[in-house]
């Protein structure tokens, strides 16, 4: 068994109900691993410290619990996983001038962000393993594990957002172009 810490993101339905009961009854399904707060109405946030034998068993109960626990929530992200240069320098242990030396130094290599701007963000999963395996950089094994499910939750997630339709209109443009928009 291994300990992972991750938070969860959940919209409400009911934001009337009061915190003390949201707390009592995430207690009752499990949740008693996890701090609980809320950001602005309508959101719950738990960080959890939970232990499991995998990350996705740790997160897929954690949220398994949670939607027992408040039927009709909404997981909205699974964190660690959209992050900035700041973010992953400290968990690396380097300043963020490194990881930015680092980016411009190998600017065809290097990850590309999820958004680009005056801050740019990434998944953690994705510069984590970037930096182990071309620059030997180390990282606790249980934040790698859970960063990389936390990435494929978050991906699924954005997923239930998308036109029906949607994907065999792309499919259909692609085929049309003669390749896909997408670099692999």
């Amino acid at each position: 068994m291994k300990n992972y810490e991750f938070s969860l993101s959940f919209k409400l339905r009911n934001v009337a109900q009061p915190f003390e009961e949201l707390v009592e009854s995430l207690g009752h399904y499990g949740c008693t691993d996890a701090l609980v707060g809320i950001g602005h109405a309508g959101c719950i946030g738990l960080q959890f410290n939970r232990e499991a034998s995998s990350a996705e068993e740790a997160l897929f109960s954690a949220i398994g619990d949670v939607l027992k626990a408040i039927p009709g929530a909404e997981l909205v992200e699974a964190m660690p996983d959209r992050v900035g240069l700041s973010e992953v320098a400290q968990v690396a242990g380097v300043t963020r001038q490194n990881l930015r030396k680092l980016m411009m130094t190998h600017a065809f290599e290097f990850p590309a962000p999820l958004h680009s701007g005056s801050t740019s963000l990434w998944h953690l999963a994705d510069l984590a393993d970037w930096l182990v395996n071309h620059n030997n950089y180390q990282f606790e094994s249980t934040m790698l594990e859970i960063a990389s499910v936390t990435k494929q939750v978050n991906l699924l997630t954005s997923l239930k957002d998308i036109e029906p339709g949607f994907q065999q209109k792309l499919s259909r443009f692609q085929e049309g172009a003669g390749h896909s928009i997408f670099l692999n």
